[in-house]
C-alpha cells in the first residue's frame, strides 16, 4: 500500500510541476501573474520546508541525508540542487523539456499528461 500510495504521490508532483512548466511558457500576461501571486509563495515554502530539514546538525552533518554509518556533510545534495536552481541557475542553460522526462525518450509535459503517463 505504501508504494501505491508514493506512487501516486510522485505522479501528483510530477504532473503539478509539468503544468507550472507549462503555463510559465505559455500563459498570457494576466493568467502568468495570476499564477505567480498564488504558487510563488506556495513553492518557496515548500523550499524552505525541505531546507530546513536538510540544515546541519552541531557537527556539520545533514541529518535527513546521513544514516548510522555514513554522514553526509553539509551541504548535502538538496543545498546544492537549492543553490543550482534558486542562486546560479539564472545563469545556466534552460532545459526544453521536463527534467524528469530526461531518460532518453523526451516528451513534452502536455503530451504525458494527456496520455496519462508516468
Amino acid at each position: 500500500m505504501d508504494e501505491i500510495l508514493g506512487q501516486v504521490l510522485r505522479s501528483a508532483v510530477w504532473e503539478r510541476l509539468d503544468m507550472l512548466s507549462e503555463l510559465a511558457n505559455r500563459a498570457d500576461a494576466p493568467s502568468l501573474l495570476s499564477v505567480a501571486r498564488s504558487e510563488l509563495p506556495r513553492l518557496t515554502e515548500g523550499w524552505r520546508s525541505m531546507l530546513s530539514a536538510h540544515e546541519p546538525d552541531d557537527r556539520g552533518n545533514c541529518p535527513v541525508c546521513s544514516s548510522r554509518w555514513r554522514q553526509q556533510k553539509a551541504p548535502c545534495s538538496v543545498w546544492r540542487a537549492a543553490y543550482e536552481h534558486l542562486v546560479a541557475g539564472g545563469l545556466a542553460p534552460q532545459p526544453t523539456t521536463a527534467r524528469h522526462a530526461l531518460d532518453g525518450n523526451p516528451v513534452s509535459p502536455v503530451r504525458r499528461i494527456a496520455a496519462g503517463a508516468r
